[in-house]
């Protein structure tokens, strides 16, 4: 099992990291929410839980619960520009569907 970061994402996160000026890294779960089912749920990690898996690429760890990793497996988190937009982009093969805003899917 296993969840990759792109070199973009991780020096934005990198970079969030650091203008906070604490943090081990970023937890990466999932959530029940929205009109498809599921959500993804990001957040600063200060202390690791016993029971997480821990991946890291490019010099930041990326946290996840062993619930949320069997929906994340094989998930690329990447930063992505376009426009005047800039995020993350989560490329999950995992995902059914997706609700038309953007902000659930489906596995």
């Amino acid at each position: 099992m296993s969840v990759r970061l792109t070199e973009s994402a991780a020096q934005h996160i990198g970079g969030q990291l650091a203008s906070r000026g604490s943090g081990l890294g970023i937890r990466l779960g999932v959530t029940t929410s929205g009109c498809s089912g599921m959500a993804y749920v990001l957040e600063f990690v200060d202390e690791p839980q016993a029971e997480d898996q821990v991946f890291e690429e490019h010099g930041v760890k990326v946290f996840i619960d062993p619930k949320s990793l069997v929906y994340l497996d094989g998930t690329e988190l990447d930063f992505v520009r376009e426009g005047l937009n800039e995020g993350l982009q989560f490329r999950n093969p995992n995902v059914s569907a997706e609700c038309g805003c953007g902000e659930s899917f489906t596995v």
